[in-house]
């Protein structure tokens, strides 16, 4: 366990956190200082609570809003997934028919070209 000390709101604070995470634990602290400051800019001093409840409080708004996004985006993910199968399996289906069809066309192919060699007769075949 490692610890580490930030600066949120003009007081550090001593935290905790997992080995290797010292770096993101900083990231996120300057994160939140950076949010108290700019409503600190906006609002004046209000008082320390106060700044950091809405700065917590805007950084939860914009978890939620990209929770909502990521679903949203999840969803459509998931409806290209079902055309691209539908589109696949459409496309198989094409392929089979399309087969079909030509498989068709050269046995009649060759059973006019059967019919032709013994109505032209004299043994001479054509194709």
């Amino acid at each position: 366990m490692s610890h580490i000390n930030v600066t949120i709101n003009g007081r550090q604070y001593r935290m905790a956190c997992e080995e290797g995470q010292e770096v993101r634990l900083l990231k996120l602290a300057e994160n939140l200082e950076s949010r108290v400051e700019s409503l600190r800019g906006k609002f004046g001093e209000i008082g320390d609570a106060r700044l950091t409840v809405m700065a917590a409080l805007t950084a939860c708004d914009e978890l939620l809003d990209a929770g909502a996004r990521i679903r949203s985006l999840e969803e459509e993910v998931e409806q290209l997934r079902s055309a691209r199968a539908t589109a696949a399996e459409r496309a198989r289906a094409t392929q089979v028919a399309v087969s079909n069809a030509l498989n068709a066309a050269a046995e009649r192919i060759e059973r006019t070209t059967q019919v032709l060699n013994r109505t032209i007769g004299g043994g001479i075949a054509i194709g």
